[in-house]
């Protein structure tokens, strides 16, 4: 019996995920079957309408919506987002900026820094070291 890996299938919803896509959005027979790697990657190189038209209007799971907006998973559970979201509705977030995005933008932005400011330390120890 080969093992799931040397035949490198993988089941819908971690093809959703790696596409950026919500599962239960997406057609029935890309739900009910499984994906190879080939056809994985033909979905990236040349995605069909449907995909196109995910991606492009969604709606779009968690990890593309804190993306989209630019906080965290967790930023988007605190503000209360926990359903899936369309590009529109996205937009319009964008736009009234409520009180719990602009805060959550705030606290990305100085994981980001502080990211930023360990990456370059660890650069300078490694070069002082070398």
């Amino acid at each position: 019996m080969k093992s799931q890996q040397s035949t490198q299938t993988m089941k819908p919803a971690t093809a959703a995920k790696k596409l950026g896509v919500y599962l239960p959005a997406t057609p029935a027979s890309f739900q009910e079957g499984v994906v190879s790697r080939a056809e994985l990657n033909q979905l990236q190189a040349e995605p069909p309408e449907w995909l196109s038209e995910l991606r492009r209007n969604g709606p779009h799971p968690r990890p593309v919506v804190a993306t989209k907006l630019g906080v965290s998973i967790a930023g988007l559970a605190r503000g209360g987002v926990t359903e899936p979201l369309t590009t529109e509705q996205i937009e319009a977030l964008k736009q009234e900026r409520p009180e719990w995005l602009e805060k959550e933008r705030a606290t990305q932005a100085e994981v980001r820094k502080e990211a930023a400011r360990l990456k370059a330390r660890k650069q300078e120890q490694e070069s002082a070291e070398g």
